[in-house]
C-alpha cells in the first residue's frame, strides 16, 4: 500500500480558510486544531470539569456487549474510568454495509488521532464513534451505490418507512434485508474473499434486530483490534445518563438558540454561507410522539410546540419529561455536539467538511453551558486507487490528483478528438464558418430584393448547418464505436476516482474492495499514521 498526499481544489472557502489557520474563521472556534499546544491546553481545560465516568463506562459496556464487541473495546471502556483519560469522538448515521466510504475514513481518523495524541500526551486517549441512531431519515441510509461502468447504480432496500421514527427503533425486515444482501452479492465478482465476506455479513444481519445493530456489528468486524468504542445515540440507557443534560439544554434554550442564530448570520456576512437555517425560537430538541420524531420550537408564549401544534408542552412539562422519560427526547444538529461534550471528556471532535461548517456557529451554544467547544479536527480524506486504474492513468498520462479533483471527461473528449486529423469538431466548425462566409453575399442580395427572401436565405443557411451537424454527429459516433475500448477506459477512471463528479468517498461503499482484497487494506490504513494537516490522500491498493 502506498499513501500519497494531494491538495483538494474544490473545497469551500470556509474549509480553505480553516485549514490555512485564517483568524477570520478560527475566531468562531475555541482551539486551533493544527497547533501542537492545543491538546495540552485542552487537557488543562478538561481538568476543571467533572464527568460521570463510572456510569458512562457501565452504560458503554452494556451497549457494546449487545453487539459482541471485541476485547480491545472493553479494555478501552475500562480505561475511561481513569480520571486522566480523554476521548477522540466523531459520528455518522448507521448506513447499510457502513454506507459511503467516508464513514470508514472517519473511524480511521478517530483511531489514528487517538493513537497519535496518546503517544504525545502519555494519557489514555480512547477512540469513540457516535452512531446517530436517533436520526429519522431512513432514506439517507437505506441504499448503497456500486460502480457499473460508465456509471453507478443505486441498490436500495425495499423496506418502506412512513413515520419519522428514529433509525434505532426501526426493526429489520427479515425478508427484504436478506433479499437485499443476496442481490448485492450477485453483483460482485467472486473472489477468494467472497464466501467468507458473505458469511460474515449474513451472520451480522442474523444477529441484528435493527439496522443500527447491523451497522455496529460490521464495524466491529472491520476494526476488531483497534479498541474503538461504539455508542448508539438513541439507546435507552444512554438517555438515562442524558436526563440532567436535557434539563440544562431546556433551561439554556434562549441563549443557545439566539446565539447560534446570531453566529449563523455573522458567518454569512463574513462570506461563509452555512446551511443550518436556524431561527431564534428553535428549541433544537425533538419530542417522540406516536412513533414520530417531532422538532420543537419555542413560541411567543414560552410553550414548546411541534410545527403542526400536534404537541404543545410547557417548560415545566418538558423538564418533567427530561427527568422521568428522557427516552422521549432527542437532539438535533445543534444540541448533539453539546450532548457529546457533556457526556464525554473529549480531547477532540473529528468532523467532515459539512460538520465543521455548522460547528462554526455553535460557539455561543457551548458558552451558554459554560464549557468550551473541543478542538474540531477535519477527518482524514482518502481516494483508493486500484492497480488497473493506476495503469490506465499512466497509459493516458493523467495525473492521479487531477483525476480525483476534476475527473477525466475533458481528457476523454480531447483524446477522441485527436483520433482524426484534423479533429472532426474543429473541421466541422471551420466548414460552418466557410459556408457562412460564402453564403453571406447570397443572403445580402436576397434581403435587398425583398425582406421575405432574406428570411428564406437565413433558413437555407440553417439547413446547410443542419446537414453539417448531422454528418459531424455520425462521424463522432463512428469514432466512438471504433475506439469503444479506449473510451470505456476513460469511463473507468472517471467512475472510480470522480463518481458523480465528486469525491469517491462520498459515493462508493467499501464492499467491492473488501470483496476484492479482503479487509486487510483497511487494517493497514488504520495502522498508518497520517498527518491531519494534509487535505487528501491517494491510497494505492
Amino acid at each position: 500500500m502506498r499513501i500519497d498526499p494531494i491538495s483538494l481544489e474544490n473545497q469551500s472557502e470556509l474549509m480553505k480558510d480553516y485549514r490555512n489557520n485564517k483568524t477570520k474563521i478560527l475566531d468562531y472556534f475555541d482551539y486551533h486544531p493544527f497547533q501542537e499546544a492545543t491538546y495540552q491546553n485542552r487537557i488543562r481545560d478538561l481538568q476543571g470539569r467533572s464527568f460521570n465516568r463510572k456510569q458512562l463506562a457501565e452504560t458503554l459496556m452494556m451497549i457494546n456487549r449487545e453487539w459482541d464487541a471485541p476485547e480491545a473495546t472493553y479494555k478501552n471502556i475500562n480505561r475511561l474510568t481513569d480520571e486522566n483519560s480523554v476521548v477522540v469522538i466523531g459520528g455518522q448515521q448507521a448506513g447499510l454495509l457502513t454506507g459511503p466510504m467516508y464513514t470508514i475514513n472517519k473511524i480511521i481518523s478517530i483511531i489514528q488521532l487517538a493513537r497519535q495524541q496518546e503517544e504525545k500526551l502519555s494519557i489514555p486517549v480512547i477512540p469513540v464513534f457516535w452512531i446517530a441512531g436517533e436520526d429519522h431519515d431512513f432514506a439517507e441510509i437505506n441504499h448503497i451505490f456500486l460502480p457499473e461502468i460508465p456509471r453507478m447504480k443505486k441498490y436500495q432496500l425495499l423496506q418502506r418507512m412512513v413515520s419519522k421514527m428514529s433509525v434505532s427503533a426501526i426493526e429489520k425486515d427479515e425478508v427484504y434485508a436478506n433479499q437485499w444482501i443476496d442481490h448485492i452479492f450477485e453483483q460482485l465478482q467472486e473472489t477468494q474473499h467472497t464466501k467468507q465476506l458473505y458469511d460474515t455479513i449474513k451472520g451480522c444481519l442474523d444477529k441484528s434486530p435493527t439496522y443500527v445493530d447491523f451497522f455496529a456489528r460490521i464495524i466491529f468486524q472491520l476494526f476488531a483490534s483497534e479498541g474503538v468504542v461504539l455508542v448508539d445515540s438513541a439507546h435507552a440507557k444512554l438517555r438515562e445518563l442524558e436526563s440532567e443534560y436535557f434539563i440544562n439544554l431546556i433551561e439554556k434554550q434562549p441563549e443557545i438558540s439566539e446565539g447560534v442564530y446570531e453566529y449563523e448570520q455573522r458567518l454569512k456576512q463574513s462570506g461563509y454561507p452555512i446551511s443550518l437555517g436556524t431561527e431564534p425560537g428553535d428549541a433544537h430538541l425533538f419530542y417522540h410522539y406516536k412513533e414520530e420524531r417531532i422538532l420543537l420550537t419555542r413560541n411567543d408564549t414560552g410553550e414548546w410546540a411541534g410545527k403542526q401544534n400536534n404537541v404543545v408542552l410547557t417548560t415545566e412539562q418538558l423538564v418533567e419529561i427530561a427527568k422521568t422519560q428522557p427516552e422521549l427526547l432527542s437532539n438535533n444538529v445543534v444540541t448533539r455536539p453539546l450532548m457529546q461534550e457533556l457526556l464525554f471528556p473529549s480531547l477532540a471532535f473529528i468532523g467532515g467538511p459539512g460538520e465543521i461548517s455548522y460547528w462554526s456557529a455553535l460557539k455561543p451554544a457551548f458558552r451558554a453551558l459554560e464549557i468550551k467547544m473541543p478542538p474540531v479536527m477535519p477527518r482524514l480524506s482518502f481516494t483508493f486507487v486500484e492497480r488497473n486504474v493506476e495503469k490506465l492513468l499512466n497509459r493516458y498520462a493523467i495525473p492521479s490528483g487531477h483525476a480525483v479533483n476534476n475527473g477525466v471527461i475533458q481528457e476523454r473528449g480531447n483524446w477522441l478528438a485527436g483520433q482524426s486529423n484534423p479533429p472532426v469538431k474543429i473541421m466541422a466548425q471551420q466548414i460552418r464558418q466557410s459556408i457562412e462566409a460564402v453564403h453571406k453575399p447570397l443572403r445580402d442580395v436576397a434581403r435587398n430584393i425583398r425582406a421575405d427572401l432574406g428570411g428564406l436565405a437565413d433558413k437555407n443557411l440553417s439547413y446547410l448547418f443542419r446537414d453539417i451537424d448531422y454528418l459531424e454527429d455520425r462521424m463522432t459516433k463512428a469514432l466512438e464505436e471504433k475506439y469503444a475500448k479506449e473510451l470505456s477506459e476513460f469511463d473507468c477512471i472517471h467512475t472510480a476516482l470522480h463518481p458523480n463528479n465528486g469525491l469517491q468517498e462520498r459515493v462508493w461503499n467499501p464492499l467491492p474492495w473488501i470483496n476484492q482484497y479482503g479487509s486487510q487494506f483497511i487494517k493497514e490504513l488504520t495502522e498508518a499514521s497520517c498527518s491531519f494537516a494534509n487535505e487528501h490522500y491517494l491510497v494505492y491498493i
